[in-house]
C-alpha cells in the first residue's frame, strides 16, 4: 500500500476521534438499529424520513405466500428500480440470473449481507439482452426464508461502502430470531413445463445467551420450452436443482462485547440448452452424420459452488461503538458439456477409416472468483454535539483472486487442422484452453469518514469521505453530501450530491475465451482476448482503469398520516470511462488482426475497453396507503421508477480512431441503452378480512428497442409496452398454518413478436421485459411451530 495516498484521510480520523472522545465517555447507551445509507446507531427511521432514497421490504409475506420461489424473481415483482430477467440461448448467464438498479449494469449494485460486502459471480455475461460484459452478484444463492428484509438504497454510495455502489446498494439483512417455520410450495407453468419445487425450514435457537438462525432450503426448477413443434431448439427457463444451508447468530460477551457470525453455503446444478446444430448443413463442420443425422441440442450443463462467511466482534470503547469483522466469500461455476461431440475428432475419425465418432460429453473447465475483506468500523451518536450528530470512521483491506481452469483437451482441440473439416471444441460451449488458463489476485485498502448531524430540528446533514487504492491500478478519493430538511409534520425536502468509482473486475481484466456466437442463425468462433494479451495489443487496447461516477439525487417525502405515505425522487448519474465489452473486430473491418485472427482459427475478436461515457435520468415514485373496507383492510401500493440512459461519447483509443461504429455498434450500444425496459411500474391492492387474505398486483413493463444482427436498413426491434397480473389467495388455517395459492402473469402476455434471425436468442419472443413463458401458477404451505 502507498501509505502517504491514505495519509490525509487517517490524520483527519485519528483527530477527530481524538478531539471527542471526551464527550463519548458521558453518553448514554442507545439501542442500535441502522438502515443501509447511514452510518447512524439510533432506532431506524422510516423510508419517507431518511436523507436518500430507500426501500425496505419485509420478506415474511413473501416467503410465506408469495408466487416467486427465488430473491431475484421476488425483488423484480416488488421494487420498479430493480431488473432481473432469466435469459435462454446465453451460454452462462442462463445459470445465472443477473440483476441491477436504475437501468445500469449488475456490477454497478453494491450487494451487502447484513451490512457486509458479499461478494459478486465468477461468470461474465457475454450474451443475453441484459448485463452484457458484465459480471454481478448472484441473489439466488441467498435462501428466501433466511431473510428478515431487504433494503434498496437508491441513490450512489460509493463514498459510503466503496466501488461498485454507483446505481445504488442493496442489503440483504437475515433472520436471527428464535422460533422455527417451514415452507413447502409448487409451481408450473400454465403451458405445463417448469415444474418448481421448494421445500424450506428455518429455524432460530437459543443458544450462549443469543439467537442462532439455521435455514436450510432445497429448489429443483424443470425445464421449460417455448419453441413451435418441429424446432429442435429448447427455449426456456435453465433446469436447476439448489441445496442451500445458511447460519446467522448474535451472542453476547462480558460487558457490552458481541460475537456475531454468518455462514452459507449452496451446491447448485443447473442445465441450459444451447443453439440446435443442423443434420444437413452442419456437417463436418460442426456435426456427424454417424452421431447425429437429424441434427441435435448441446447441454450446458454448470455445477456451482457459492460460499459465504462473515464473523465479527462488536464491542464500546471510551464510549464508542466499534466492529471489527471478517467476510470471506466465493463461487465456483464448472462447465460439462453433454449431448455434444467434438466434430474435427469426428472428423479425423471419418478420414481414418472410421465410423467419424467423437466423445458426446466434456470437461469445460470452468473459473472461480473470491473475495477476502477486512473491515474495521467506529461510530458514535453524540446528543449534544450540533443538536445531534452521529461520527463514523473505518478502513477496509480486501483481497480478490479469480482463476480460470483449462478442460479436458476434447473440449477444445482442433484434431483435423485448423480451419480444415470439422470445428474444434464442443458444441454449445468450447472449453477453455491451457491459453486462457489464469489465476490472479490483488488488494486494496480504504479509509472512510462519516459524519451526520441534526444542525436544527428541520435540517440534517451528512457528508462522508473515502480513499481507496488499489495495487493493480491506482487510488482514488470520493465524497458524498446529503441533506434532508422537515419542511413541516407532513413534507420532507431531500437531496444529495456524490462523485463514485467503480474498478475494473479481476473477471474484466482477466477473462479469456473462444466461444462460438450464432449471427442471424449462422454459427461463427469468436475469441475474447483479455486486457494485455497479444490479441488485445495489436489492437492498441490500453490497460481497463476505473469507472468514475457523478450522482445528483433530489425528493421531496410526504406523510399525512400514518396510513399513507408517498416519495418522489429525481436523480441524474453520469459515468465516465465506462467499461464495455466491445464490437467485434475482424479481417474487413480491421485487417490489422487478420493474420492474427486466421493463427486462431477464429473469425472475430473482442475486448473490455474503457470505452463510453453515459448520462442516466429518472424518477422514482412510491405510494401507499390502507383503510378499512367493510369489514377488513385494503392496502394499495404504487411503485414507478422511468428512467433513460444515453451513450453520451465514444471515446476510442488512440489506435482504434475511426473504428468508434465497430467499437461500440448501434445494437451494443441499445444494449447499454436498453437492456431493461425505460419505465416500470407496479401497483398492489391487498385485503385482508379474519382468516383471508387477497391480492392483485398489477406490473407495467415500458417500452424496449433492441437492434438488430442485420443493422440498417433492417429496422430496430421494438418491445411495446406490456402489463402483466399476478393473483394471491391466502387461508390462515391455523395459528400456525398457512395455505396459499395464485397466479404469476396470469393473462399470459408475452413480449412483442420479432423476427427471430435478428434477436438476440434467435426467437420470436426475447428474454426482455418479464420473460417469455407465460402464465404461471403456484401452491404454497408455511408452517411456523
Amino acid at each position: 500500500m502507498q501509505a502517504p495516498r491514505l495519509l490525509p484521510t487517517a490524520v483527519a480520523a485519528l483527530s477527530l476521534f481524538s478531539s471527542v472522545v471526551a464527550l463519548a465517555q458521558d453518553a448514554s447507551s442507545l439501542e442500535r438499529v441502522t438502515v443501509v445509507g447511514s452510518r447512524k446507531t439510533l432506532p431506524a427511521a422510516s423510508s419517507t424520513e431518511t436523507l436518500v432514497p430507500v426501500d425496505i421490504y419485509s420478506m415474511s409475506k413473501v416467503t410465506e405466500g408469495g408466487g416467486q420461489f427465488d430473491l431475484a424473481q421476488s425483488l423484480q415483482y416488488l421494487s420498479p428500480s430493480f431488473n432481473s430477467t432469466r435469459q435462454t440461448g446465453a451460454d452462462g448467464a442462463d445459470l445465472i440470473d443477473s440483476a441491477a438498479l436504475r437501468g445500469l449494469g449488475s456490477d454497478q449494485t453494491l450487494v451487502l449481507v447484513n451490512g457486509k460486502r458479499r461478494h459478486t459471480v465468477a461468470l461474465v455475461n457475454l450474451f443475453g439482452a441484459r448485463n452484457r460484459g458484465t459480471t454481478g452478484t448472484d441473489m439466488n444463492s441467498l435462501p428466501l426464508l433466511a431473510i428478515d428484509n431487504v433494503q434498496v438504497l437508491r441513490d450512489g454510495a460509493a463514498a459510503q461502502y466503496g466501488s461498485d455502489a454507483i446505481a445504488g446498494v442493496i442489503n440483504v439483512q437475515l433472520k436471527k430470531k428464535a422460533g422455527c417455520e417451514a415452507v413447502a410450495g409448487y409451481g408450473q407453468y400454465s403451458a405445463g413445463d417448469g415444474k418448481n419445487y421448494l421445500a424450506s425450514a428455518y429455524c432460530g435457537v437459543k443458544l450462549a445467551g443469543g439467537t442462532l438462525g439455521v435455514t436450510g432450503e432445497w429448489q429443483d426448477r424443470g425445464r421449460s420450452n417455448r419453441a413451435d413443434p418441429g424446432n429442435p431448439r429448447t427455449i426456456g427457463d435453465t433446469k436447476v436443482e439448489n441445496k442451500t444451508l445458511y447460519l446467522n447468530g448474535e451472542f453476547p460477551l462480558a460487558g457490552a462485547d458481541k460475537v456475531y457470525v454468518t455462514a452459507g453455503a449452496q451446491d447448485r446444478d443447473a442445465s441450459s440448452a444451447a443453439w440446435a446444430r443442423n443434420g444437413d448443413d452442419d456437417i463436418p463442420s460442426r456435426n456427424s452424420a454417424a452421431m447425429y443425422p437429424n441434427g441435435f441440442v448441446p447441454y450446458i450443463n454448470g455445477k456451482i459452488q457459492d460460499r459465504y462467511l462473515i464473523v465479527g466482534w462488536k464491542s464500546v470503547v471510551a464510549g464508542w461503538d466499534t466492529d471489527l469483522s471478517q467476510t470471506y466469500g466465493s463461487n465456483k461455476l464448472r462447465y460439462n458439456i453433454s449431448n455434444t461431440l467434438n466434430a474435427s475428432i469426428a472428423n479425423k475419425d471419418l478420414l481414418a477409416g472410421g465410423k467419424g465418432i467423437s466423445p458426446n460429453q466434456f470437461d469445460a473447465g470452468g473459473f472461480g472468483f473470491s473475495q477476502a475483506t477486512t473491515n474495521f468500523d467506529v461510530s458514535h451518536f453524540f446528543p449534544d454535539l450540533l443538536g445531534g450528530s452521529n461520527i463514523a470512521f473505518g478502513a477496509e483491506y480486501r483481497k480478490e483472486k479469480y482463476d480460470i481452469v483449462a478442460g479436458e483437451p476434447g473440449s477444445y482441440i482442433d484434431a483435423d487442422g485448423v480451419g480444415f473439416g470439422g470445428n474444434a471444441g464442443s458444441q454449445g460451449f468450447p472449453g477453455f484452453q491451457p491459453s486462457d488458463a489464469t489465476n490472479k489476485s490483488r488488494n486494496s485498502q480504504a479509509l472512510y469518514v462519516d459524519w451526520e448531524a441534526n444542525l436544527t430540528p428541520a435540517l440534517t446533514l451528512d457528508a462522508a469521505l473515502r480513499a481507496e487504492h488499489y495495487s493493480d491500478f491506482g487510488s482514488t478519493t470520493t465524497a458524498k453530501l446529503a441533506g434532508s430538511y422537515k419542511a413541516s409534520k407532513e413534507w420532507l425536502l431531500r437531496g444529495a450530491a456524490s462523485t463514485g468509482f467503480r474498478a475494473p473486475s479481476l473477471q474484466q481484466l482477466y477473462f479469456s475465451s473462444t466461444f462460438t456466437d450464432f449471427i442471424s442463425g449462422k454459427p461463427l468462433d469468436v475469441v475474447l482476448a483479455p486486457n494485455g494479451s497479444k490479441i488485445a495489443n495489436a489492437a492498441g487496447v490500453p490497460s481497463l482503469k476505473q469507472e468514475k461516477s457523478k450522482n445528483v439525487t433530489l425528493g421531496f417525502t410526504f406523510k399525512p398520516s400514518a396510513d399513507t405515505a408517498l416519495t418522489v425522487d429525481l436523480y441524474q448519474i453520469k459515468i465516465r470511462d465506462r467499461i464495455v465489452l466491445s464490437g467485434r473486430f475482424d479481417e474487413d473491418n480491421y485487417p490489422k488482426l487478420g493474420a492474427i485472427l486466421q493463427g486462431l482459427g477464429v473469425g472475430q475478436a473482442q475486448f473490455f475497453v474503457n470505452s463510453i461515457n453515459t448520462k442516466t435520468e429518472g424518477l422514482d415514485l412510491t405510494a401507499s396507503t390502507r383503510a378499512r373496507l367493510g369489514a377488513g383492510q385494503l392496502n394499495t401500493f404504487l411503485a414507478l421508477n422511468v428512467s433513460r440512459t444515453q451513450v453520451t461519447a465514444i471515446n476510442a483509443p488512440a489506435a482504434l480512431k475511426g473504428f468508434e461504429d465497430v467499437l461500440l455498434s448501434e445494437r451494443e450500444r441499445l444494449f447499454i441503452e436498453q437492456g431493461g425496459p425505460r419505465a416500470k411500474a407496479t401497483l398492489g391492492f391487498e385485503y385482508s378480512q379474519g382468516a383471508w387474505t387477497s391480492e392483485a398486483k398489477v406490473i407495467y413493463f415500458g417500452s424496449q428497442t433492441q437492434g438488430t444482427f442485420s443493422g440498417p436498413p433492417v429496422p430496430n426491434l421494438h418491445y411495446k409496452p406490456k402489463a402483466s397480473m399476478d393473483l394471491g389467495l391466502s387461508w390462515q388455517a391455523t395459528p400456525a398454518l398457512k395455505l396459499s395459492v395464485g397466479g404469476n402473469n396470469v393473462f399470459n402476455v408475452k413480449p412483442t413478436r420479432q423476427n427471430p434471425d435478428e434477436t438476440d436468442n434467435g426467437f420470436y419472443y426475447d428474454s426482455v421485459q418479464f420473460g417469455l413463458n407465460g402464465a404461471s401458477y403456484f401452491a404454497r404451505a408455511h408452517y411456523r411451530f
